[in-house]
């Protein structure tokens, strides 16, 4: 069993001073072994609070931030692959299609992405397609009044990825749960021969060889 937490959209400090302080108590240290980031941490001090959460953190490139982060991330948890990228590369936003070809392309079973400050969890075409939203309920252009603030911890069982969504909704934290299953490979068999053969050939009579020794 592998806990992954699924964070981003952060924005802070441009947007938002911090995390929901409910969060910070749920994010206790030693008990997430991973965290996969969508990205617009923005400032370097949020980004080492998640390493005091856990020190194996992924963090993707997002359209607010100014590091050096990748624009896409692939982590493995076998036989589970998970790619991560910010989202803005989905056209239109959030579009399952976009977001389908992205995870061809990636190779991966989840794809994580973030951009929308909308939480999501779908299966799609034999995928599972998560969104964490925004943790801090970061304002957005796009969205009309406030955000509502959430993260997702999946936990990776073989195949099997049950996700639990976390919202702050009128100051309580509630949870949901969602469980996607990666179908096994189709085993393909060897092709058969298509004409079997008119007569089997008789055993030669023994033969009389010189020993080499």
């Amino acid at each position: 069993m592998v806990l992954v937490l699924v964070i981003g959209d952060l924005h802070i400090p441009h947007r938002v001073h911090d995390l929901p302080l409910k969060f910070k108590k749920l994010l206790v240290p030693g008990k997430i072994q991973q965290i996969l980031c969508t990205g617009n941490v923005c400032d370097r001090e949020t980004y080492e609070y998640l390493r005091t959460v856990s020190p194996d953190v992924h963090v993707v490139r997002g359209d607010y931030d100014e590091s050096s982060f990748p624009l896409s991330v692939t982590v493995a948890h076998s036989p589970i692959r998970i790619g991560v990228i910010h989202g803005h590369q989905s056209v239109p936003t959030g579009d399952l299609d976009s977001l389908n070809a992205i995870a061809r392309q990636l190779d991966v079973d989840v794809l994580v992405s973030g951009h929308t400050h909308t939480f999501q969890a779908v299966e799609y075409d034999g995928r599972f397609f998560v969104n964490p939203g925004s943790a801090t309920g970061a304002w957005i252009g796009t969205f009309n009044g406030d955000p509502t603030p959430s993260f997702a911890l999946m936990d990776i069982q073989g195949p099997v990825v049950v996700t639990y969504v976390y919202q702050l909704i009128e100051g309580e934290v509630r949870v949901e749960k969602i469980e996607y299953r990666k179908e096994p490979e189709p085993v393909r068999e060897a092709p058969r021969p298509t004409a079997m053969p008119q007569s089997i050939p008789s055993s030669p009579g023994p033969q009389h060889t010189q020993s080499v020794w």
